[in-house]
């Protein structure tokens, strides 16, 4: 079940497939038990060891066996030599949006990746290219919530030209206004960048004769939502039953590694499950020595729970293409409705401003934060944004026309929404407050879906 549902999903990727270990474009994956929480650690995992030269060679070692000493293989983690003229080969620096998921941020903190806020920090302070040479904690989004890619160039240049090795995290749908970074966009923008300096393919050398051909930079997209989601507008939009289409962000583009997606969202599956995805060439395999070793564990977690490919295969053996793009399109009839509803209620029944927004294509509206009562009432999360207070909805299969109906008739009430004077300030004590140096990251405490 898990092999037909990545088959699935790696043709719905425009991944290479089947599975074939001995071609190296092909896809490799596999089911993940925590969501795509798991899929970003994964993937972060490996971007960081792939870009720091690390390579699981073969050693042998004697052993004890029935009384005989035998000779046994043993694997060696081991780092590439790092090139004198370059210090910061293997040392990859991570950048990704404000709108990012909290699960980016836990990554990092627990590989210890570097950041370009972090790095910038502490060895290039006041160097920073944008913002008059302030480090911004993680790269600027538009205000629909999608990564600001010329932004991103200009802070991948400044450590390209440094010799580091870059990574790059996008999102495929952000947690709160549900918008789509355009990976298309930034592949182009960036592979010039990366060119220059070398990082689109270096030579990785170990001891004195063992050489590797790797990129400089590894891509990785967070597609919780989007990459389960957007595949089927796009085939609405190729069949003219739609206007639009998000931007391109699987496998077609040869410079993303890997892409991850939860099943508990799109397909609503009543457990946590998912989808990592990436391709042969990039995994970080033990040499291969059937005689000794029946298969490696390459997946994170281990052990697996083996309810989560199930789900995922029951529903998309009962769901088919067609099946997948009128439950997308109905989901954007929903939404957009949702989001007339609340501009009625602004324009026409209110007169006042309640910061209505729809990012194009999102399944979430957002709107002037409600009070305690209705947050609790329709599960709604909130979040503070550029002095504002908002909550949204996310029009999934649960929501009906009815329930819009119901919220915006609760919402039309007296004393509906919070008081936006109510916006938190914090003052630190100075006897507490974090240094500024050796800083690794910034860990979210509050937004994108964290709190409320």
């Amino acid at each position: 079940m898990e092999r037909a549902v990545l088959d699935y999903y790696a043709e719905l990727w425009n991944a290479k497939w089947p599975y074939n270990d001995k071609d190296k474009e092909s896809y490799w994956g596999f089911c993940l038990t925590m969501g795509s929480t798991e899929g970003n650690l994964y993937g972060m995992w490996n971007g960081r060891d792939y870009l720091g030269g690390k390579k699981i060679l073969i050693d042998e070692q004697l052993v004890m066996r029935s009384g005989v000493m035998v000779s046994s293989p043993r694997f060696v983690y081991q780092k590439a030599v790092l090139p004198a003229d370059s210090p910061n080969a293997y040392t990859p620096i991570a950048f990704f949006s404000e709108d990012t998921h909290y699960s980016i941020s836990k990554a990092m903190t627990m590989l210890s990746i570097q950041t370009f806020y972090a790095e910038g920090e502490e060895k290039y302070p006041g160097e920073c290219p944008l913002n008059n040479g302030t480090w911004p904690a993680e790269v600027p989004s538009h205000e629909s919530g999608a990564m600001n890619i010329d932004s991103l160039s200009v802070l991948v240049e400044f450590f390209a030209s440094r010799g580091y090795p870059i990574i790059v995290c996008f999102n495929y749908g952000t947690t709160f206004k549900g918008a789509y970074d355009d990976v298309s966009y930034a592949c182009r923008k960036l592979k010039p960048i990366l060119e220059k300096y070398n990082l689109l393919e270096r030579d990785v050398t170990y001891g004195d004769n063992q050489t590797d051909k790797r990129t400089g930079f590894w891509f990785h997209v967070d597609g919780a939502l989007g990459a389960a989601y957007m595949p089927f507008i796009e085939m609405a939009y190729l069949s003219s039953r739609v206007a639009t289409k998000g931007p391109t962000f699987d496998f077609r583009l040869p410079m993303v590694h890997s892409i991850a997606m939860s099943g508990h969202k799109w397909i609503g599956a009543p457990v946590p499950c998912g989808v990592f995805m990436t391709r042969v060439k990039y995994q970080m395999l033990p040499p291969e020595i059937p005689e000794y070793i029946g298969s490696p564990d390459t997946t994170f977690a281990g052990s697996r729970n083996g309810l989560s490919p199930m789900l995922l295969w029951d529903n998309i053996a009962r769901h088919s293409y067609e099946d997948q793009i009128q439950k997308a399109l109905d989901l954007e009839q929903l939404a957009a409705y949702a989001e007339d509803k609340l501009l009625y209620l602004q324009n026409e029944v209110l007169h006042t401003d309640l910061f209505v927004a729809r990012t194009k294509l999102a399944l979430t509206v957002r709107f002037k934060r409600a009070n305690e009562k209705l947050c609790r009432k329709y599960s709604l999360s909130n979040e503070d944004l550029g002095g504002r207070r908002f909550s949204h909805i996310f029009l999934m299969e649960h929501v009906t026309t009815e329930l819009v109906d119901q919220l915006i008739e609760d919402l039309s009430l007296e004393d509906a929404f919070a008081p936006q004077e109510d916006v938190m300030t914090f003052t630190v004590d100075p006897s507490v407050r974090a240094s500024t140096k050796n800083r690794v990251a910034f860990v979210p405490s509050e937004g994108r879906g964290f709190h409320g």
